[in-house]
């Protein structure tokens, strides 16, 4: 790859541990010459809409999301990060309907506002968080397609515990483990976020799961059901985080 067409990515992500573990391994898997750093903003969604709220004065179009960043950040060496120029941006945040501050308005809101990695960046919601990812009991799962969890679950602090039992060899080290996992876990999820836009399932291994998701329409997809039965169909979205880092495959 020539060097004037090597991107640089920052990926926000929420948590501090799994969230940065899960986004190296994703990456790790595929051979890339891109420049990415992989930031933990330590918080959820709810507080980052907060914290963007005043700092463009209620104006989510006047907030630049580096300088609110950099606001808060009291590492230095991290607060230098976010006064370079990307030419991507990407954030991975949880749903988290079982906060206090859960709000459809502002999940929709921040879905429209960051559509576009390379302009104000681009958000990925997982459904119900970034646990989901390994909520697979075998590589492929033809269950997964059905998959779902409930708001009691979610606000009893039962669904760690329910993937940590469920998952392929009750050990996240042991989840995808190799390149050729890896790409069968991303297209599973595809395959459902089409199925979710379409209403008819899609086999992972056909050619269309590679295409662009409807980020916004799965959105209000998952909170009309969430509002109608008070479940979510369980969905990674991290894993697509975009044709910047993850390749057509």
């Amino acid at each position: 790859m020539d060097e004037a067409h090597i991107k640089k990515i920052l990926v926000l992500v929420e948590g501090a541990k799994t969230d940065v573990l899960l986004m190296n391994k994703i990456i790790s898997s595929y051979p890339i010459l891109d420049d990415y750093r992989i930031v933990s903003y330590c918080t959820n969604i709810y507080a980052l809409y907060q914290e963007m709220m005043m700092a463009g004065q209620e104006d989510l179009e006047a907030t630049d999301i580096l300088l609110v960043l950099k606001s808060r950040e009291k590492r230095e060496e991290n607060r230098k990060l976010f006064d370079e120029k990307y030419t991507d941006i990407l954030l991975v945040f949880d749903l988290d309907p079982q906060d206090s501050r859960y709000n459809s308005d502002v999940l929709l809101a921040l879905q429209k506002h960051f559509s576009d990695s390379s302009d104000m960046g681009k958000l990925y919601l997982n459904y119900p968080m970034v646990e989901a990812f390994y909520h697979l009991k075998s590589i492929p799962d033809d269950d997964y397609y059905h998959r779902m969890t409930a708001l009691a679950e979610l606000k009893n602090k039962k669904y760690k515990l329910r993937v940590q039992q469920e998952t392929l060899g009750s050990d996240y080290r042991k989840f995808a483990v190799s390149r050729d996992q890896m790409t069968i876990v991303i297209r599973q999820n595809m395959a459902k976020a089409h199925g979710l836009q379409s209403d008819e399932r899609i086999d992972w291994s056909h050619d269309g799961v590679t295409q662009e998701i409807d980020h916004l329409k799965v959105l209000q997809l998952q909170l009309a059901l969430l509002e109608k039965e008070e479940q979510l169909q369980v969905l990674s979205t991290c894993v697509f985080l975009s044709p910047t880092i993850i390749p057509v495959f």
